[in-house]
C-alpha cells in the first residue's frame, strides 16, 4: 500500500508552474481546519486578523461550539464547478481560486469595514444593515469592498504575484455572476493589477548542468556516502525498499527530461509509462489547459529513460501503478520528492546552491535560446501558449551581447576570417580635365592652377 507522500497530486497542470496550489487543500470535499492570517503589527498599532475558512461539504453545519468552517456559497461551488467542467481548469486552479474566494468571503464576514484609509468614507458596518455583503449577496459587493480586501492584503505584506492571482479570480468570479444575471456591475472594473516585479528566471550554466547530470559523478559520490554512514539512506525509502543504486536511476531519468525536454515538473510526474518510448525518441505530454505535445528526447534522456524503464520493477513490485516515476514505496512520485531529488543532485554535483525542477525547464530554454535558436521553436518546445510568455528567457548576459556584437557587426575584429578590420578601400575617382587657360589683362595667358 502506497503511503500519503506517494499518492498522485492531483492538479499539476494549471497554477502549479507559478506555485499556485502547493499548499492549498487537496480537495473541496473533506472538511479542514481554518487558518487565520495575522497581520503584522506596525509600530504600537495591535495586529488584526481574519480567519479564511476552509471548505465544508455542502450540507453540513457546525454543531455546538466546534469551530467549523462555514459551508460554501452556493454561487461559489457553482463557480468552481463551471470552472472545473466547461472552463477545463486543472483541479490545482480550481483549488486556488476556490481558496482565494473562501478569504475574500472571510473577510466580507468578519473585517468587511477594513481599516480606515485617510481621506475615504468607512464601510458601513455589516451588523447595522439587514443585509451584508456576502458571496450569497453578491450585488451588496462595491468596488470599494474590492480595494479594502487588496489593501488588506498588501498591509499583511502578501507577494504581487498573489494578490494579483486572488484578483484574477473574483474577476473571474463577478464574469460569471455577470452571465447568469445576479449581478448588473463587475465590481472589479478599473481595478488594476499590482505592478509585478522584473525577476528573471534562475538557471544554471552549462558546466553546472553537466555536472548535475553526470551519472559517474552522482554514483561516486553515492557510494562515498554509503561508506562513510553505513547505516543511514539516501534514498526515501526503508530498509526493506528499493535500492539506493535503483533510485538514482530514477532520479536521473526524471533530471535528464526536465533538462533535456523543458517539460514542467507536473508534465513529467503525470506521464506513465505508455506515454514514454525511448526508442521512438519522443514523448507525449499533457500540457496546461489540456493541450497535447510531442516532445523530442535528447540522446542522453532516452539513454537515462531506458535505464530507469529496466529497473522500474523493482520499485512497483507487480503493483500496477502506470506512473513513469515512481517514489519509493510504490506510488507516484509527487511534487515535494520531485524538489527533494533534485536538491539531493545538485549537492552531490557540488553546485554553490540547490535549483528546482522548473528552474532545469528555465536552464533548457536559456541554453536554446544562447545557442542561436529562434523565439518561436523555444515556444513551440516549452508549450506557452502566448509568445510573451517565453520572452522572459530572452535575458542574456553582457558577455553573450558581446560576442553576439563580434560576430555580427561590421566593424568588429571578429566578423572578418582573417580576424583584421577590414580596411573600405578608397573609391576610385576620375581624372579631372585640364582647366582652359584665363588671358590675363594686357599679358599671356596663364593657365590655372
Amino acid at each position: 500500500m502506497s503511503s500519503t507522500g506517494d499518492r498522485r497530486e492531483r492538479g499539476g497542470r494549471g497554477a502549479s508552474d507559478n506555485g499556485v496550489g502547493a499548499d492549498a487543500p487537496a480537495g473541496r470535499g473533506a472538511p479542514a481546519a481554518p487558518r487565520t492570517v495575522v497581520a503584522p503589527a506596525r509600530g504600537s498599532e495591535p495586529a488584526e486578523s481574519f480567519s479564511v475558512p476552509a471548505a465544508t461539504p455542502s450540507g453540513t453545519t457546525p454543531s455546538g461550539n466546534a469551530l467549523l468552517p462555514p459551508a460554501r456559497a452556493e454561487l461559489l461551488e457553482m463557480f468552481l464547478a463551471h470552472l472545473g467542467m466547461e472552463k477545463g481548469y486543472a483541479d490545482a486552479t480550481v483549488t486556488a481560486y476556490g481558496t482565494d474566494m473562501d478569504q475574500f468571503a472571510a473577510f466580507l464576514a468578519e473585517a468587511g469595514s477594513g481599516p480606515a484609509i485617510p481621506g475615504r468614507p468607512s464601510l458601513p458596518n455589516p451588523a447595522s444593515s439587514s443585509a451584508s455583503p456576502s458571496l450569497d449577496t453578491p450585488e451588496l459587493i462595491t468596488k470599494r469592498h474590492v480595494q479594502r480586501f487588496l489593501a488588506e492584503l498588501h498591509r499583511q505584506r502578501i507577494a504581487k504575484s498573489s494578490v494579483a492571482r486572488k484578483l484574477s479570480a473574483l474577476r473571474a468570479f463577478f464574469r460569471f455572476l455577470l452571465r447568469l444575471r445576479r449581478v448588473t456591475a463587475d465590481p472589479t472594473a478599473g481595478v488594476h493589477n499590482p505592478k509585478q516585479e522584473q525577476r528573471h528566471p534562475h538557471a544554471l550554466n552549462v558546466d553546472q548542468a553537466f555536472a548535475l547530470l553526470d551519472e559517474r559523478r552522482q554514483r561516486k559520490a553515492l557510494t562515498a556516502r554509503a561508506t562513510a554512514h553505513p547505516t543511514a539512506r539516501t534514498g526515501h525509502g526503508t530498509a526493506s525498499g528499493p535500492a539506493d543504486a535503483v533510485l538514482l536511476t530514477r532520479d536521473l531519468a526524471l533530471a535528464e527530461l526536465l533538462y533535456g525536454s523543458g517539460l514542467r515538473v507536473s508534465e513529467a510526474l503525470e506521464l506513465n509509462v505508455l506515454d514514454a518510448d525511448p526508442a521512438s525518441g519522443v514523448v507525449r505530454v499533457m500540457g496546461k489547459g489540456g493541450r497535447e505535445r510531442m516532445s523530442p528526447l535528447s540522446d542522453t534522456a532516452r539513454d537515462a529513460l531506458a535505464a530507469w524503464l529496466s529497473v522500474r520493477h523493482q520499485v512497483d513490485e507487480g503493483r500496477g501503478e502506470p506512473a513513469l516515476f515512481l517514489g519509493a514505496r510504490g506510488g507516484r512520485l509527487n511534487r515535494r520528492q520531485a524538489a527533494r531529488i533534485i536538491e539531493t543532485l545538485c549537492l552531490r554535483a557540488g553546485l554553490p546552491q540547490a535549483i528546482s525542477p522548473h528552474g532545469l525547464r528555465h536552464s533548457f530554454a536559456t541554453h536554446l535560446l544562447e545557442a542561436g535558436a529562434d523565439l518561436r521553436s523555444v515556444q513551440e518546445l516549452l508549450g506557452h501558449a502566448r509568445l510573451s510568455t517565453t520572452q522572459r528567457y530572452t535575458h542574456l548576459t553582457l558577455s553573450r551581447l558581446v560576442d553576439v556584437y563580434d560576430r555580427a557587426h561590421p566593424r568588429s575584429d571578429l566578423a572578418s576570417p582573417s580576424g583584421k578590420t577590414p580596411q573600405p578601400k578608397p573609391a576610385a575617382t576620375p581624372e579631372k580635365p585640364a582647366r582652359a587657360a584665363t588671358p590675363r589683362k594686357g599679358g599671356k595667358p596663364t593657365p590655372k592652377r
